[in-house]
């Protein structure tokens, strides 16, 4: 290697990442050649065209020093956004990441160092969960961050989200991946949730900065969550949902696949019983992905912040009635009527008052939640 300052070092990484036309494989065929990335824009024409996959425009983009973007204004906008350049031999650089197929050559990030010696799980899914599946990707993400398991997740709303939620309330340690640059919070409802992970681990991306979100750089992303994750959980998931691919892209990498099932009258839970179907493995607490990937021998572990409750104190005998027949999953009125054999307007009223104690939640169409 070459003897640089880290200042140098970060250009000359974003500098080769930034040549027009050059991926990921290509660049690391010229890594493996040349060593590093000084050499590969000091070699000569005839050196670079040699190298498997790379173009003669390629590699006159490289002997041109030709970019997509001018790298030094590019590492500007890193220091001005307080981010930094992790690269391929960086080593923050996550290990896991290193063994798949096209790893990125770099990644923009912002928060906490990454740990080397934390193992990682990915919890995903819907976008749109019931809120069993919010309550089961929570759970996971505590239960697994209590026993000592980093979160990794593509800070979405939703499941993404949860996980990442149960993680911050558990102290773990969480990586959000971006599908934009890493100075863009996407979704804007998600800031909170955003700045939480900044503070208790890191977010990273493979996208240059102020890269908007669009629908081909997410499955470009994942391949990043499934590929720093020692095993990947997928909570909820309709059969066309990115999380299966994510899940089929862990696959490929050599990751174990774990589903959470849900209910057979769910569309939400038709990608995760298909997954089960197709071999992945069945998951109902974190203690289950613990022992698969042999770490159940870290802290013992029960509960989770959104664990079964006690009846709350303060409800009348009606109200505790209803309580109990709530759960997770959606309950229509008239069924909450039959099943007790209530008066409706009673049973009415009393769930008003629930939702303004703020212990139940009505959703369309009268279904009620705990």
């Amino acid at each position: 290697m070459n003897d640089c300052s880290g200042l140098d070092k970060a250009y000359h990484w974003l500098s080769l990442y930034l040549v027009e036309g050059l991926g990921n494989v290509g660049a690391h065929n010229l890594l493996i050649k040349f060593g590093d990335p000084l050499s590969i824009f000091s070699a000569p024409y005839e050196d670079l065209i040699k190298v498997d996959g790379l173009g003669p425009r390629v590699a006159g983009n490289i002997v041109n020093k030709k970019f997509a973007l001018d790298p030094e204004k590019e590492l500007k906008k890193v220091q001005q956004f307080g981010a930094r350049i992790i690269s391929f031999e960086d080593p923050e650089y996550p290990p896991y990441l290193r063994e798949i197929h096209d790893p990125p050559v770099i990644l923009y990030a912002k928060g906490r160092p990454i740990p080397q010696v934390l193992p990682f799980v990915a919890v995903v899914g819907s976008r749109h969960p019931t809120p069993y599946g919010t309550k089961a990707a929570t759970n996971l993400g505590f239960g697994l961050a209590r026993a000592g398991v980093g979160i990794i997740s593509g800070l979405a709303r939703g499941i993404d989200g949860a996980a990442h939620w149960g993680c911050i309330k558990a102290d773990g340690f969480a990586i959000g991946v971006l599908g934009t640059g890493v100075d863009m919070i996407y979704p804007a409802s998600n800031a909170k949730l955003f700045h939480r992970v900044l503070g208790q681990g890191t977010i990273v991306s493979e996208f240059p900065m102020g890269t908007s979100p669009e629908p081909r750089h997410f499955p470009v992303r994942n391949r990043i969550i499934s590929g720093i994750a020692k095993a990947v959980v997928v909570v909820e998931a309709t059969r066309k949902s990115g999380s299966l691919i994510t899940a089929a892209q862990a696959l490929d990498q050599g990751r174990d696949v774990f589903a959470v099932p849900g209910s057979i009258y769910s569309g939400q839970s038709k990608g995760t019983h298909f997954l089960i179907k197709q071999g992945a493995k069945l998951v109902e607490r974190a203690e289950d992905v613990l022992v698969e990937i042999g770490l159940d021998n870290v802290k013992e572990i029960s509960g989770g912040p959104e664990s079964e409750k006690e009846i709350p104190n303060g409800l009348d005998d009606l109200e505790q009635k209803i309580y109990r027949v709530l759960g997770d999953y959606p309950k229509h009125i008239d069924e909450i009527v039959r099943q007790l054999q209530l008066d409706p307007a009673q049973t009415s009223s009393a769930l008003l008052g629930m939702e303004l104690k703020g212990l139940v939640k009505q959703l369309p169409g009268k279904m009620f939640v705990r």
